[in-house]
Order: C-alpha cells, then structure tokens, then sequence
C-alpha cells in the first residue's frame, strides 16, 4: 500500500527547519505531499501565494532532489479533515500519515473533527527545539488507538516567528531570503538602518 505523509505548515516564512524536516519525509514514505496554509489558531502576516511560492523555493533547493516530494495546493485548508478528504480523492487506497510538531500537541483536542480524523490516519510527532515533547499526551492518543510515531531526526533551532521577529537570515534558506527581500514580506524591511542582503 502506497505510504503518504501529509504535512502541511503556515509557511510564514518556511524556514531550514522545514528543509530538513521535508528531505526526511521524502526518504520514509512513498509520498510526501505538502502545502501552505492558514492555521486557526494563527494569524498570518503573509498572504498565501507568497508562503506557497517560498515553500516551493524550499523544496527545489534540497539536494539531492526528491522526486516523491511536491506541493498539492488543492490540499490547503484551514481544517485538517478536509485536508484529508481532499487527500482520499486523490489517492483513495494510500495508508496517510498526518506530520505534526510537537508544539502542536497540546492544540490537537481542539481540532475540528479531531477524533474522526484520528480514526483514518497515523500521527508523526517531529520534536522541535525549545519544545517539550508531553508524553501525557502520546499515552492519552495511544490508548484511543491512535497509531503515534516519533520521528528521529535532528530539526535545525529554527523559527518562522523568530525569524519575522529578529529577521535572522541564518533561519532561512538562501532562495527563500531573496525572495523575501525581492517582494518586500515584512514590515521590518521598512527599517531604513537594515543592512542590504548580500547578492
């Protein structure tokens, strides 16, 4: 059966974190089909065509390329089942795997429709730096028959908030900086004291 990893982020901007995270993916399912959505429980300061053309600067930037890798803007939605369903309609036999962060634990049980998503996929809790991974959490999935996988990777300490707070260059890939410098993304550029990125 075809293995698919379903990994959606806000993208705000995406950062080497997700680089890594991304490359991973490509190298243990069959599938990894990723977009750029809006979070409810976040705002965003970036319209959505923007953070969807820095994801796909992301992914063509990994070397070596990964062919099973590929955005699927048709999956985007705010609501995780119907980003699922949208994924049944297009690979109606695949075994899915939903791909969160562990900051996104605690945010699960309020999800919409949580448990019938549940129900239909498995969880990938990637551990992400300055967040504790709640093992009360995993015991209290696992014993509604949830299958909840960790992976083991190590994710760069990297942050799309940081970076929009602090604008850290060394967050972000290179195409992904030109291409925040080059459409003007954040407010903080209008700072005239900030030091041109270098060509």
């Amino acid at each position: 059966m075809l293995t698919i990893a379903l990994f959606g982020t806000s993208a705000d901007p995406p950062t080497a974190g997700h680089q890594t995270i991304l490359a991973w993916l490509a190298d243990h399912y069959d599938q990894v089909a990723v977009w750029a959505s809006d979070n409810p429980f976040k705002s965003h300061q970036t319209p959505l065509q923007h953070r969807v053309a820095m994801l796909q600067l992301l992914i063509e930037a990994i070397q070596p390329p990964r062919h099973n890798l590929q955005i699927y803007p048709q999956l985007s939605h705010s609501r995780a089942i119907h980003t699922l369903e949208a994924a049944q309609a297009i690979w109606p036999s695949a075994r899915f795997t939903f791909v969160i962060g562990t900051d996104l634990l605690a945010q699960l049980p309020r999800w919409y429709r949580v448990e019938e998503l549940l129900q239909q996929v498995s969880l990938l809790v990637v551990p992400r730096p300055g967040y504790r991974l709640d093992e009360a959490s995993l015991v209290q999935l696992r014993q509604t028959g949830v299958e909840v996988a960790i992976a083991t990777l190590n994710v760069p300490d990297t942050s799309s908030t940081a970076y929009r707070q602090h604008h850290n260059p060394a967050a972000l890939t290179p195409p992904v900086e030109a291409y925040i410098h080059r459409e003007h993304l954040y407010p903080w550029q209008d700072d005239r004291t900030e030091k041109p990125v270098k060509q």
